[in-house]
């Protein structure tokens, strides 16, 4: 084969550095770029953050001014001196403080800068008011009451074996012949009874009910600790540990037949069932609260809905013009390399987060553009709207769409809510337009709410009903938006009261 030379012209798209960057920055959520602007600070000298403190001229005192050796004026600073000097001579300082006191309970007249006393103006919150609260997880919640409870070696060993062989929602996951064959091969003096008197000791820890066999086995517990003439107790416990099928399914006409009981008695023995908590691990848990930080906030202002950054989820960021001065354009150094690599990426940098910020900002502006209706009227007039409308709209291609609108919220007067909150599928209505899912499933709620509790709506009558309002929806599609709203079927939402 002859081997030849061909001359070749085409276009390509090539992911530089920058752009790369870019599309980084651009998918990142709030508490993500925190971190990667953070990250970037630290490794970039020539990267700073501005600083927005407020500039306070101090009153210069009307004695002559006293140099220092590098020429600072130091008169205020003797005049604040000499003021607590004389402050503290007059006072006297007691023998015995007390332990939450204050240093300015006992010196006053202290000299505080104008901006401290501006900051603790602004700050004058609890210092733990934004932090979790440590919660402490089931089982050492459990093994904090047990080491508490002075018992023996073996009755603690037992303890253990009972605390371990609990799950995360408090029931054991064992059986106590199960827990007495593990414990017997370790000691033979143990006795079954044993295992099952320290298991009843668990069972009353708090929370009241861990430990449990079943659900009916964990509010029995419960239900024993009301005093006994509370009315309706009897039956509660009879209902608890032999129909609470029965009860899970609405199965309302058995009940009143085995408990020979009427539809009001029935339903006060339902009511104290329903103090119980059939899940009381849930109560301890290590979960803590997660803060969403809003990237816009969405306002009406004179008649017009309006889109503003919220501009303190970042900070400011410019280039340090100190160490940009040390730059020589013809020095090849290792040192001016270094300052030029480093200036080039702040400036980039910069221009990346701008960036960002701009795209951000102007596809939540087209977002709050087109659900103008959600906003003042609420879901039910949620538009049905999807990715490839924004992107027409604002010339862009979906998945730079996908990426703004990923983890993004939006601060509104209907609550924070995720950019893709705004986007969903619609559906077909009878005069030719259109319905969004979203608006579908707040009529559906709407409807929900305003049953009879004696005689819920059906998925067929609730098709039949977004029928009449020209919504052609078919029986399993509301099936499927209503189990997306954790709404139960009409015989589980079936009661008596």
């Amino acid at each position: 084969m002859k081997q030849s030379l061909q001359l070749r012209l085409g276009q390509s798209l090539t992911m530089t550095p920058q752009l790369q960057q870019a599309i980084k920055l651009l998918q990142l959520s709030s508490l993500e770029l925190q971190a990667e602007i953070q990250e970037v600070l630290d490794a970039n000298p020539l990267l700073e953050q501005e600083d927005n403190l407020t500039e306070v001229t101090l009153k210069q005192s009307e004695t002559p001014q006293e140099k220092d050796s590098n020429g600072e004026d130091i008169t205020e600073i003797k005049t604040s001196a000499d003021t607590v000097s004389e402050n503290r001579a007059e006072q006297i300082l007691p023998d015995e403080l007390e332990i939450d006191t204050r240093w300015e309970e006992i010196y006053d007249n202290l000299p505080v800068s104008p901006t401290q006393t501006q900051s603790n103006r602004e700050d004058n919150r609890d210092m733990f008011e934004n932090q979790a609260r440590t919660i402490d997880a089931l089982n050492e919640h459990l093994l904090w009451q047990l080491d508490g409870a002075r018992l023996s070696d073996t009755d603690h060993d037992i303890g253990l074996a009972v605390i371990d062989s609990t799950d995360d929602s408090g029931y054991l996951n064992q059986s106590i012949e199960d827990i007495y064959s593990g414990l017997k091969a370790q000691n033979d003096e143990i006795e079954l009874d044993e295992v099952e008197a320290i298991l009843h000791l668990v069972q009353h820890f708090d929370p009241v009910g861990v430990a449990a066999r079943s659900p009916a086995d964990c509010m029995h517990l419960q239900l024993s600790q009301y005093a006994d003439d509370t009315p309706h107790l009897a039956k509660a416990l009879s209902l608890v540990d032999n129909y609470l099928e029965h009860l899970a399914s609405n199965d309302f006409a058995l009940l009143k037949r085995r408990l020979q009981v009427n539809d009001a008695e029935l339903a006060e023995i339902i009511k104290l069932i329903q103090t119980t908590n059939p899940h009381p691990g849930h109560l301890i848990s290590e979960n803590h609260a997660e803060y969403i930080i809003p990237d816009v906030y969405v306002s009406k202002r004179a008649g017009k809905w309006h889109v503003d950054m919220n501009l303190e989820n970042a900070p400011r960021l410019r280039v340090n013009d100190q160490y940009a001065g040390l730059i020589k354009r013809r020095d090849n150094s290792e040192q001016n390399t270094y300052l030029k690599d480093h200036l080039q990426e702040a400036r980039w940098f910069i221009k990346s987060l701008q960036s960002r910020n701009e795209t951000l900002l102007r596809v939540a502006r087209a977002i709050v553009e087109r659900q103008q209706a959600f906003l003042n009227y609420g879901e039910e007039a949620m538009q049905p709207m999807v990715l490839r409308d924004i992107a027409e709209q604002l010339e862009m291609h979906e998945s730079t769409i996908s990426r703004v609108t990923t983890l993004k919220y939006m601060h509104t007067p209907r609550g924070i809510l995720e950019f893709k909150y705004f986007f969903s599928s619609h559906v077909s209505t009878s005069d030719g337009g259109e319905c969004s899912a979203t608006a579908i499933r707040a009529i559906i709620k709407k409807f929900v709410a305003a049953e009879r509790q004696e005689k819920p709506l059906s998925d067929n009558k609730i098709a039949q009903l977004l029928g009449d309002q020209g919504i052609n929806v078919a029986r399993r599609t509301v099936a499927k938006y209503r189990e997306a709203m954790k709404i139960q079927p009409s015989n589980e939402r079936k009661r008596l009261f």
